[in-house]
């Protein structure tokens, strides 16, 4: 569903309240050291390299401390969409990944996974529509530290589809599908740099250890044994059973059942990225329109409009009146949005059928239905309802 930006205004002011809200602005805004500029994103046009392939998580993000200044509209509301956005955003770097072509299979996932050669964090520390701050950490499976930076991005009227105060030649110039599509290329570049750096055979232990990580995960008391931790802390195979192990090829199997079940839980989180995008485009760039705004008008701030004639006059009768709609507009925006996606997210929460409780919860009782699985077919229990009982005892 894409909603066109009039008509999502229209619904969102009709279901406003009566009350004035204060918009949100930062004119205070602490920058991170830098922002990451123009960036390239590194794609590779040619089939990769299977030895250089990692299979990569994205774990969704955590949410950093809101503004108070960005709060004021409504502490609660802003809150609600930040916790939105940590299931939004990692879809964004995800896609980011994959456009690359650098990569093996990248999903976007609950929490930490043991089959994945390379997880990554986030936090959102800051996040207005006119900047998004996201401080961003990753490790292999062997627990060598990739990444843990800080990236910074800030948007202009370019960035976004549509500007209140653009011309219609600006509003159907091409724009990124994100607007911080800057900021995912420079984490997607300095991951790659990362991985170039290391040697064939560094990578394949990462693999190696991921599938270690994996078996122990299903068997501890048969596998933990194949991992030990080096003098700097990291994971290596401390031996490795045979090709035609049988036991391994079993774990082999239940790693594929497992991938086909993170695969459609990276397919859940798709859809509500999908179904969100409209939505938190428009609120992201009401946000960053109205922080412009505020900033002009602000007593000695000079970045004001240059222009000249009926034009000039246009543009500053627009900015006054949109200045005005804003205070009743952008707390609408915040509710409508937030009201437009809760059915979204209780729908993410229930669509992995015959589990229950939200997506986290279904996530662990599925690998414990496949830990129970393995050991009913390597013979280590002799049947999985016997072993619910006794364990319940």
């Amino acid at each position: 569903m894409r909603v066109r930006h009039g008509t999502g205004v229209l619904l969102l002011v009709m279901a406003a309240c009566s009350q004035t809200a204060v918009p949100p602005h930062r004119n205070d805004y602490a920058r991170p050291h830098s922002l990451v500029g123009e960036v390239t994103l590194a794609r590779l046009d040619s089939e990769p390299a299977e030895d250089m392939l990692l299979d990569v998580g994205v774990v969704i993000f955590t949410a950093g401390p809101v503004d108070p200044v960005t709060a004021q509209v409504s502490e609660w509301l802003v809150t609600e969409i930040r916790d939105k956005e940590t299931r939004y955003l990692p879809y964004v770097l995800r896609n980011t990944l994959v456009a690359s072509n650098q990569w093996g299979a990248v999903r976007v996932l609950p929490e930490d996974d043991p089959t994945v050669d390379l997880s990554i964090h986030g936090t959102i520390q800051h996040s207005d529509g006119l900047t998004l701050v996201l401080r961003v950490t990753a490790r292999d499976s062997t627990g060598r530290l990739w990444l843990d930076k800080t990236y910074g991005d800030e948007t202009s009227n370019r960035d976004y589809r549509r500007s209140t105060f653009s011309s219609q030649e600006d509003a159907e110039s091409e724009v990124p599908d994100d607007p911080f599509t800057d900021l995912y290329a420079g984490i997607a570049n300095d991951l790659l740099g990362i991985r170039d750096s290391l040697t064939r055979e560094q990578l394949e232990e990462i693999r190696r250890v991921s599938l270690l990580r994996y078996a122990a995960d299903l068997s501890p008391h048969t596998f933990d044994r194949m991992l030990v931790s080096s003098n700097g802390g990291q994971l290596q195979p401390a031996s490795l059973p045979a090709d035609d192990d049988p036991m391994l090829a079993r774990v082999g199997d239940m790693r594929i059942r497992h991938h086909l079940f993170i695969d459609t839980v990276d397919t859940y989180y798709e859809s509500l990225y999908q179904e969100m995008q409209p939505l938190y485009d428009l609120w992201r760039q009401y946000s960053h329109e109205q922080i412009l705004e505020t900033r002009e008008r602000v007593p000695g701030n000079q970045g004001g409009n240059t222009g000249s004639g009926i034009e000039a006059l246009t543009q500053s009768y627009n900015r006054y009146k949109w200045a005005k709609i804003y205070e009743q507009e952008f707390a609408a925006l915040a509710q409508g949005f937030n009201n437009e996606i809760a059915p979204s997210i209780l729908e993410l929460n229930r669509r992995v059928h015959g589990l229950s409780g939200s997506l986290e919860e279904q996530y662990t009782q599925w690998r414990d239905i496949l830990r129970q699985l393995f050991e009913v077919e390597t013979g280590q229990v002799t049947d999985v309802s016997t072993e619910n009982t006794a364990t319940s005892r």
